[in-house]
């Protein structure tokens, strides 16, 4: 083996890789509450052992929009103990920090101020969970960012162009550019891709000499026709993407045979659903970068929680019963019995001189079963293993697959096949539901002034981020636009009005007018909660979460949890400065704030009386490689010969020309797999043709 000094030199990055840590995932948990925060520190602490340069993070650090009090303490601690010290930071940065850092008044890397002492820089996209939002646009990550403890880049503060820019680090004579895309809705950016609307700049001088890693955090599965990001969407310059969102671990690069690139998906470092591919074992990796050849280490995960997961099919176990067969219910329920006893003793053979991995395991066996069997009493079946199983209340899960009826018509012709699916919709998003109820609804219940994009993404805030004026402020401002158009239009019987509207509402659908009447809407949301002066609810955090990480963010409890509701806040109302002495009682809490409300009125009534209530402000614009892989579990090289340089430049410089969405050239690159085990360097290899 290769010795520490031989691997890491003073030209090469080591860089520690992690996505999706969904800290505070079930933190009211009794069993499950600690599984995040310990996988957080083992992280932490195994960047501090292999002495990195700095932490890529892929999004979702935090499992909620609004992380508690105790998540944030618990963040802010880890990063402070393993990342703050006295060991220099060996790299430097050529681009301007300004454009890099542009969400916070510090705009410049952590570990350049004056006033910290950081030893492990860590640079970090936001996810899907915790995106900036409110008025200001602010997210968790940007509590850490003023604070000094992240640099949160990725940012972008338009909807009609995205430019990303890249973070120039330098480290001896190895070059890197350091590119991120927080998350965007997947529409969205697919629609943005399309239209050449995202545009990736490279540095001008020695453009071929620098190390081009991009981390993105969006659908990589195909969720439906345009939600999710093909990786051919990606500028073939890009030598390796950092895949978020998807929290199967596919750490190991995958080359795409189209750009030419390496992708590698380390996956999330905590089961957020009880999915398959969930259940495969998590790893963070470290990847050594030297050139343009890169090395990427897989480093198993000991402190995460053990999940094991097992399809039955009833209808295969005919030597053993039929739905015929007599008390054939009390043998489902023992083939499940010994289904899970299997999974619990491999578990424990597994744990076996592993005393980091928590000692319940999370176990699911899904149960089809379809061709006439019955189902059991799962709260009682779960009873049999409430002390060794981490999830006792979800161990069973039982599906059907239903048989489709040819021939049978209701009065409606309404298909409800779309709306009921064969497994657990674990995963859907609010705006899915909204969308799949209105495809095979009847005629009449059809939206005829709202889109359902637009009533999807109302409910979504209202559910998702507590936003109670979305809905409302949708129907306001859609009214108010339609009585300007059938103003400017000149209709005035009911009849041109009904078809005028139905006109000007398909003419909106799946364009760029929709998505900014949405927004506008939102934003005037967020603007009467800031005047009602509503406080921030991040102080108590939600009681339900969702178990699923597929595509959308969490649903938050009640709104109306303990201390809410009645007098509920009286002692806290009096302790906040000002707002004590108001007029209203301050022990009132959130009653007197619901939102009221609107008045039925028809389209004709309310296009007589218009509306007068302003506008509130809307969103402005912003504007031939030869590839050697050695396919090894704990030692992945990929490796990139260095191009012959074109030019030699006197200066480094940050300004960047613009590439769109692919690139102009691109030289001929082929495959050829490692056999050889050359220990003074591991980024050279032979290669065969």
């Amino acid at each position: 083996m290769s010795s520490e000094n031989t691997l890491d030199d003073e030209d090469t990055f080591k860089i520690l890789i992690s996505t999706d840590i969904h800290l505070g995932y079930l933190e009211k948990d009794a069993i499950r509450g600690n599984d995040s925060y310990n996988t957080l520190n083992e992280i932490l602490d195994c960047a501090k052992k292999n002495q990195v340069d700095f932490i890529l993070l892929g999004g979702d650090l935090f499992h909620e929009n609004k992380p508690s009090r105790r998540c944030l303490h618990s963040c802010i601690t880890m990063l402070r103990k393993y990342c703050m010290g006295d060991s220099p930071v060996t790299f430097n940065i050529l681009s301007d920090q300004t454009v890099n850092f542009n969400t916070t008044q510090f705009p410049w890397v952590n570990y350049q101020d004056e006033n910290l002492n950081i030893s492990i820089p860590v640079f970090s996209i936001h996810g899907n969970h915790d995106d900036p939002t409110g008025a200001e646009g602010l997210c968790a990550l940007d509590l850490l960012s003023a604070s000094g403890l992240v640099n949160h880049f990725g940012h972008s503060h338009s909807v009609e162009r995205i430019e990303i820019s890249p973070i120039l680090l330098q480290k001896g004579s190895t070059k890197l550019a350091l590119y991120g895309l927080g998350s965007i809705p997947d529409e969205r950016l697919y629609r943005m891709f399309v239209n050449k609307q995202v545009t990736m700049l490279r540095p001008k001088e020695d453009r071929d000499n620098w190390f081009n890693l991009f981390a993105i955090h969006q659908n990589r599965s195909k969720h439906g026709p345009t939600n999710y990001i093909p990786e051919q969407f990606l500028d073939d310059f890009i030598d390796l993407v950092v895949w978020g969102h998807e929290h199967e671990c596919l750490i190991t690069p995958s080359r795409n045979e189209q750009q030419l690139f390496y992708v590698t998906q380390p996956g999330s470092s905590v089961a957020t659903s009880l999915s398959p591919g969930e259940a495969t074992k998590k790893h963070i990796g470290l990847l050594r970068v030297k050139g343009r050849k890169m090395n990427l280490q897989k480093i198993p995960l000991k402190t995460v929680r053990q999940f094991f997961i097992q399809d039955v099919v009833l209808a295969d176990y005919e030597d053993l019963f039929t739905p015929d067969t007599p008390q054939v219910t009390k043998k489902v329920e023992n083939l499940c019995y010994a289904k899970v006893s299997e999974m619990l003793e491999e578990a424990e053979r597994e744990r076996l001189g592993c005393p980091l991995t928590p000692e319940k395991p999370l176990i699911r066996l899904r149960v089809d079963y379809s061709g006439g069997f019955e189902t059991f009493n799962t709260s009682r079946f779960s009873q049999k293993f409430v002390d060794r199983v981490a999830n006792p209340k979800d161990i069973i899960h039982f599906l059907r697959k239903r048989e489709q009826k040819e021939g049978i018509k209701d009065e409606f012709n309404v298909d409800y096949s779309k709306l009921v699916k064969p497994t657990a919709v674990e995963g859907l998003r609010v705006e899915d539901l909204v969308k799949q109820y209105f495809e095979a609804a009847e005629q009449k219940v059809q939206l005829s002034l709202l889109t359902e994009q637009g009533m999807g993404k109302a409910i979504q805030e209202f559910v998702d981020k507590d936003e109670k004026d979305a809905i409302e402020e949708l129907i306001t401002y859609q009214l108010e636009k339609t009585q300007r158009h059938l103003q400017s239009r000149g209709v005035t019987t009911e009849q041109d009005i009904d078809a005028e509207i139905q006109k000007f509402r398909d003419s909106k659908k799946n364009t760029t007018e929709e998505e900014n009447d949405i927004r506008e809407a939102i934003n005037r949301a967020r603007a009467h909660r800031m005047e009602r002066g509503d406080p921030d609810l991040s102080d108590e955090p939600a009681d339900v979460t969702m178990d699923s990480d597929e595509g959308s963010g969490t649903l938050p409890g009640p709104t109306r949890g303990r201390g809410r509701g009645g007098r509920g806040r009286g002692s806290r109302g009096r302790g906040r400065g000002s707002a004590a002495s108001e007029a209203k009682p301050a022990g009132r809490g959130r009653s007197q704030r619901s939102a009221p409300a609107p008045q039925n009125r028809s389209i004709l009534q309310a296009f007589q009386a218009p509306s007068q209530r302003s506008q509130i402000g809307g969103s402005s614009s912003f504007a031939a490689d030869e590839v050697i892989i050695d396919d090894s579990d704990e030692d992945m090289p990929v490796t990139k010969a260095t191009r012959p340089p074109p030019r030699l430049s006197s200066s480094s410089s940050s300004a960047f020309p613009k590439y769109s969405s692919q690139s102009q050239s691109q030289a001929s690159r082929g495959v050829a797999f490692e056999d050889s085990d050359e220990e003074d360097n591991p980024f050279k290899g032979r290669s065969h043709r």
